[in-house]
């Protein structure tokens, strides 16, 4: 069941990854609140049929209680601190900087983890995310770093990702996982709108816009974060926050091959060092696997 979270975790990177130009597109145009909202809200939409329908579920009905209310919006409240904060660096900074600085929140878990909740890191987990952090700054910068007006905003952003994970890894897990994601995207999305509502006139609609809210509603968000959910009951926080990591290797092959952005050498490099850092935080766990619990139902 690890390995499927953990192979869940990584088909969520690629989406994120390749979700990152559509983003792009529209921090050009200047959309910040109400193109989160948009699509915030057309994913919940889009998640609500199945989770009605795993709620009714004759065979196992599910009751959601004040406390899956209590974490769902706490969830929602911090996925839109971070998407706002993310996005409206976006506007201000450029795309390398934007994320290298957003991919710092898999630096900051398992410290995060050890000052919030007195959970000791393992040696090789540091190791790790430390080789995340180098690799995802030689990937997204190219070794160069200048310092932009919107960095702060990512810089703030990537501590409330870095707090959004540990809170699905350990209270979502207690829930639902269809419900629960519908519940945190319908916060967002509110949040959002009444955030836009008051900082921005209207959302301007063109063919590009449509497609970014469609294309990150319906994957990045309405899917990727059902499954990251699920697949967070199954898998230690700081593990799976390295496994997200790979969204800044497959954003960068996303530009390649969409934009036609070249790679340099050393961005090569800065995705050899994250792939290391991935496969590290897993082989501390290889040394107590279960061999007699191998096959999942036994």
């Amino acid at each position: 069941m690890r390995l499927k979270a953990d192979l869940t975790l990584l088909i969520v990177s690629v989406i994120w990854g390749s979700a990152f130009v559509a983003q792009r597109v529209a921090g050009q145009l200047g959309s910040v609140y109400l193109f989160n909202g948009a699509r915030y809200l057309l994913a919940a939409l889009v998640v609500l049929p199945l989770a009605i329908r795993a709620i009714r579920n004759p065979a196992a009905p599910q009751k959601i209680s004040r406390n899956q209310y209590k974490w769902m919006f706490i969830a929602g409240f911090l996925l839109f601190l971070g998407s706002a904060l993310q996005q409206a660096g976006m506007v201000y900074t450029t795309a390398g900087n934007a994320g290298f600085i957003t991919s710092l929140y898999v630096v900051l878990v398992p410290f995060a983890l050890f000052f919030g909740w007195r959970e000791k890191p393992h040696w090789m987990s540091i190791v790790a995310v430390v080789l995340a952090g180098a690799g995802a700054f030689l990937l997204s910068t190219g070794g160069r770093f200048e310092v932009k007006p919107g960095d702060a905003l990512e810089l703030i952003g990537a501590l409330f990702w870095t707090i959004h994970v540990i809170v699905l890894g350990k209270y979502a897990s207690k829930f639902e996982a269809l419900s629960f994601s519908v519940g945190q995207l319908f916060v967002c999305a509110i949040l959002n709108f009444g955030l836009g509502a008051f900082v921005e006139t209207s959302l301007e609609f063109s063919w590009p816009l449509l497609f970014a809210i469609a294309y990150t509603a319906l994957f990045s968000l309405g899917l990727c974060y059902t499954l990251q959910v699920w697949a967070q009951r199954h898998t230690p926080p700081a593990d799976a926050a390295l496994i997200l990591s790979l969204e800044s290797v497959f954003a960068v092959l996303s530009g390649w091959l969409l934009l036609n952005e070249t790679l340099v050498a050393i961005q090569i490099f800065g995705c050899v060092l994250i792939f290391v850092a991935v496969v590290l935080s897993q082989f501390k766990e290889w040394n107590s696997v279960d061999h007699e619990h191998l096959v999942e139902g036994r």
